[in-house]
């Protein structure tokens, strides 16, 4: 796309305004770092939109304290206080899972992952947000605790404008065909890869 500018133009009976404001599903999928991140700084261009932004995180533990979530509570604050961007809601899907597994059973995680889908879908259909970020989403569709199919029918039938980011490896094949715009994000070198952990104002 040099300078912006779309290389092939479709004939869909479209303007060029309407065409260009049709709400995105995008996937941000691959082995690399940067998946949430890149999402979240989406959420920070909805902010400034004045766009209502639900996240919704499904792996990460609800005990988890990272920067993006304190920075966008903040930016709520923000709203509330003096009517500047939109407001934000945090939502995390009970106790999750991360790499290692949570106090719990299997059960309880996957009865959680498919209300924190449920209420998705509820949100969609009644256009809470008008940008969600579905964070670490593509684990539960990948463990079969979240039916990819009736994922794609909810974001095919959303109405109005509303934007969907969905973050995590692996991401299932119809889901990435069926999506507006897909990153695959690859690893070339880590800080692991020498042993490294994670560290603040990096990782969280």
């Amino acid at each position: 796309m040099p300078q912006g500018k779309p290389e092939y133009v479709p004939d869909d009976g479209l303007t060029t305004r309407e065409r260009r404001n049709r709400p995105l599903v995008i996937v941000h999928t691959g082995p690399g770092k940067g998946k949430s991140t890149a999402a979240f700084g989406l959420a920070l261009r909805a902010w400034n939109q004045g766009w209502p932004v639900g996240v919704f995180q499904f792996v990460k533990s609800a005990k988890w304290r990272i920067g993006e979530e304190k920075a966008l509570h903040g930016l709520d604050r923000i709203f509330r206080e003096t009517g500047e961007g939109g407001p934000v809601t945090w939502n995390k899907m009970g106790e999750g899972w991360s790499w290692i597994q949570r106090p719990g059973t299997e059960e309880d995680h996957e009865a959680d992952a498919r209300e924190g889908w449920e209420q998705i879908k509820r949100d969609l259909a009644a256009e809470t947000y008008r940008f969600y970020v579905l964070d670490e989403f593509t684990y539960p569709m990948k463990w079969g605790w979240v039916d990819v199919e009736d994922v794609i029918a909810a974001l095919r039938a959303r109405p109005g404008a509303q934007h969907v980011v969905i973050t995590g490896r692996d991401a299932d094949p119809r889901l990435v065909e069926f999506a507006d715009l897909v990153t695959e994000m690859g690893k070339v070198k880590h800080p692991m890869d020498r042993g490294q952990k994670g560290q603040k104002g990096i990782e969280w």
